[in-house]
């Protein structure tokens, strides 16, 4: 049995899986934010209860936003609770066996790479575009984690200056301390953010959508904007990694405008005639992150 645990700022889902991934149930609860320790007592509870549930242990991996040591420390989180909290260890010994903990961009780019739209792909690019902007690298179906664990961390990159140029876009603060990062243009509140700069206040995406599909002027010039700035953030990628696929998920990969509409923005930052590999939508749909956290999971429970 193998155990996957997605951590969200207000719920967290523990999926479980036989021996050839495929979920058996999945199961939500709140996420203590505040409490460390019931955050602990909360996740060795669900652990427990599922090993009775099937009379064995299983393994378990973690994903979370945000920044993750080597070593299962949080260095940054949604959830305040973890921030700089050794998670990995702290739930390893409590639940006496490995347990793996990883960036969730990273979880969803695995398991698109080793059983979804990326498998038997070379070098796959796993794309996040929702509430934040990462991704994850695989290599033969193996993901590329370097000691630092920073790989994939591309929305904190620093959008194109060409893009801030041609748009007239102001240096926005990141909450991760920097300035411009491409995370604040690019993503659902990035996307919201550039509907307000264009004249929209109090905007969301959920109103922009409306907006654009009734042909709005400022609605248009934000898409127009936000996938330059998107193309932008890609093409950077593709130059650097050469993947032979990027797989979309998140909440904006759904938009069937952003959608259709991203190998032309990726074109533009590109040279002239370049290949562009294909662009497709994770076959895992919204529980692919928690199946790759299972395969995370899944390999030093192994290794015993």
């Amino acid at each position: 049995m193998h155990y996957g645990l997605d951590i969200g700022g207000t719920k967290m889902e523990l999926a479980i899986f036989d021996e050839h991934f495929d979920c058996l149930e999945k199961e939500r609860c709140i996420t203590p934010v505040a409490d460390y320790p019931a955050f602990i007592a909360r996740v060795t509870e669900l652990v427990v209860q599922a090993d009775a549930r099937y009379s064995r242990r299983g393994s378990l991996g973690i994903g979370l936003p945000g920044v993750v040591t080597g070593e299962g420390r949080a260095l940054s989180s949604n959830v305040p609770c973890l921030t700089g909290q050794r998670v990995g260890a702290d739930l390893t010994h409590a639940l006496k066996r490995p347990v793996a903990i990883g960036n969730d961009c990273r979880c969803f780019a695995l398991s698109e790479a080793r059983l979804g739209a990326g498998k038997g792909i070379e070098r796959v690019l796993g794309i996040i575009l929702g509430t934040g902007l990462g991704g994850g690298l695989c290599i033969n179906g193996q993901l590329y984690a370097p000691d630092s664990q920073l790989a994939g961390e591309f929305g904190h990159l620093g959008l194109h200056p060409a893009v801030l140029q041609r748009w007239s876009l102001p240096l926005l603060p990141c909450g991760c301390g920097l300035t411009g990062c491409a995370e604040t243009y690019v993503s659902g509140a990035g996307l919201a953010r550039l509907y307000e700069l264009f004249g929209q206040l109090d905007a969301d995406t959920y109103v922009w959508l409306e907006h654009f599909r009734q042909g709005r002027s400022a609605a248009v010039r934000t898409f127009e904007c936000f996938m330059d700035a998107l193309g932008a953030v890609i093409a950077g990628q593709i130059l650097v990694l050469d993947p032979g696929m990027l797989v979309l998920g998140g909440g904006l990969s759904a938009i069937d405008e952003i959608r259709q509409g991203l190998p032309d923005a990726v074109r533009g930052h590109l040279f002239e005639n370049s290949a562009i590999p294909p662009i497709v939508l994770a076959e895992g749909g919204p529980a692919s992150g928690v199946r790759g956290a299972a395969l995370m999971g899944a390999k030093p429970m192994e290794s015993q």
